[in-house]
């Protein structure tokens, strides 16, 4: 039997599983996480330039290679957003077909034990 709840995930769903399925509305959605998630290594860089000059001499003798690690950072940060919410988005679609085989089955149950 289908619950209340597992009803309104369906038609939850179905408004938003278009909309959410594009590449932009999932990294959008995603680029929150993904940033919080590389931050502390640009913070990091940020503290060491600022509080540490000499150590950051040492350990970049170019200002290349500071670019370089805040470029792939942020393509690092583009991966993350992308991908962990398109992992969410295979969960809610795979939840979603599977609620409408069983609704299906259960439509399809009812119909056998009326007779019609």
């Amino acid at each position: 039997m289908i619950t209340d709840k597992e009803l309104g995930f369906i038609e939850y769903w179905e408004e938003r599983r278009l909309p959410y399925s594009s590449i932009q509305s999932k990294i959008a959605r995603g680029l929150p996480m993904a940033s919080i998630f590389c931050m502390p290594v640009i913070l990091l860089l940020f503290v060491v330039y600022l509080f540490f000059p000499d150590w950051y001499a040492k350990l970049s003798p170019t200002f290349g290679s500071v670019v370089i690690t805040v470029i792939a950072l942020f393509i690092a940060m583009i991966f993350l957003a992308f991908f962990r919410m398109h992992f969410n988005w295979e969960q809610n679609e795979q939840a979603y077909q599977q609620l409408l085989k069983k609704k299906e089955m259960e439509e399809g149950s009812v119909l056998n034990t009326t007779g019609v």
